[in-house]
């Protein structure tokens, strides 16, 4: 299986570019080499347009739309996939502070299953109520700044503010819950690690790195579904984050074989067919893999923007996407996953007597923590 991976929307670690909100990671895979395949389709495309190749930001809805139906046959005939992948900027600097800060290893005013167990979806749901563009801000550029002291003294006006609002929260459990934390975090910042510390981890953090944690996954996914070995995994080459990338999968493929629970009712950590090859980084003008990604990822772009695409191109979207998938990092996104949570029915049957002995046991630790 090879495999062609783009992004749009790249903005580093500013998270807060009004322009572009959100950024993107396409993943075209095939039982066959585009870079070989594909080439004599892509020529009589481009003579057809008069370009050396198809950009799509530059060929536009109107000219794309004349050589859609190629690209449309061309995806069916050969099995292609197109996977689509997001990230919500702003909404990743409120998740990457959840992350940090209601960990229950490094906070422990912060019960164990309330940060690993599902109960973590609704309580960062409530703390996003607290934030709005300018605290999320202060807190991401807390989380990327080298300097500790720096970063621990923007934290704790981070913490004022969210403390300030705590009443607007619907519930009083929540608002416990939330602002013991929070005081806690404000009392032991040495002890949440909160700052990158320097440049690499920084980038290890930022929306690209996350969205390709997705690509990873998704290509081992679409391995496993083919069952077919990853013989080639080729990147669009960009110099901030492509070495970040290459480090990214070097560590996913240590871990291959490995899968285990990630707490109970959360996904499994499957990393059983995470594959062996490494990125290859390359320009859309070496790779007629890049060159397809990076018409599709546009017109994608486009749909989930809702920006006006023609029909043409719907239907050559279609054809790529059609045994694709989707993934998002993004709170409306987790909203929708894990909401029904809060609608569960009270069970029918007292739960058991140890069960109930370990819940008192961790609020017990809890409240004790939250008075340190």
């Amino acid at each position: 299986m090879y495999c062609y991976v783009d992004e749009s929307g790249h903005t580093g670690n500013n998270l807060f570019d009004l322009d572009q909100p959100n950024l993107y990671y396409g993943l075209l895979t095939s039982k066959k080499n585009l870079n070989v395949i594909a080439k004599p389709l892509l020529g009589e495309l481009h003579k057809k347009l008069c370009v050396k190749r198809l950009h799509a930001a530059e060929l536009g809805v109107k000219r794309l739309s004349r050589v859609a139906k190629s690209l449309e046959n061309f995806a069916r005939h050969h099995d292609i996939r197109f996977s689509f992948y997001m990230v919500a900027k702003t909404d990743h600097a409120v998740i990457s502070f959840f992350d940090q800060v209601f960990d229950s290893f490094l906070n422990p005013a912060v019960r164990w299953d309330h940060y690993n167990t599902p109960l973590r979806y609704p309580l960062l749901l409530k703390l996003a109520i607290l934030f709005d563009e300018e605290t999320a801000k202060s807190a991401w550029t807390a989380r990327v700044e080298a300097n500790a002291a720096v970063a621990n003294a923007a934290l704790q006006k981070v913490y004022a503010k969210l403390l300030e609002r705590i009443h607007i929260l619907p519930d009083e459990r929540s608002r416990n819950l939330i602002s013991d934390a929070l005081n806690w975090a404000a009392r032991n910042p040495d002890e949440i690690s909160y700052h990158a510390g320097n440049k690499d981890i920084a980038l290890q953090i930022s929306p690209s790195l996350v969205g390709f944690q997705q690509v990873l996954a998704g290509i081992a996914m679409q391995s496993l579904k083919q069952s077919r070995k990853v013989r080639e995994i080729v990147v669009d080459r960009q110099s901030e984050f492509n070495h970040a990338q290459d480090e990214l999968a070097q560590v996913y493929r240590h871990m291959t074989g490995i899968k285990q629970s990630m707490g109970p009712g959360m996904p499994e950590f499957d990393m059983r067919n995470m594959p062996a090859a490494s990125p290859k980084f390359l320009s859309s003008e070496e790779s007629a893999g890049l060159e397809l990604v990076d018409v599709v990822l546009w017109v994608a772009q486009r749909d989930s923007d809702g920006k006006t695409i023609s029909n043409e191109l719907l239907n050559m979207l279609g054809a790529f996407a059609k045994r694709g998938q989707t993934d998002e990092v993004s709170l409306a996104g987790l909203d929708r996953r894990w909401s029904f949570l809060a609608n569960l029915p009270a069970p029918d049957t007292p739960i058991s007597e140890d069960l109930q002995t370990l819940l008192d046991k961790l609020e017990g630790e809890r409240i004790e923590a939250a008075k340190i």
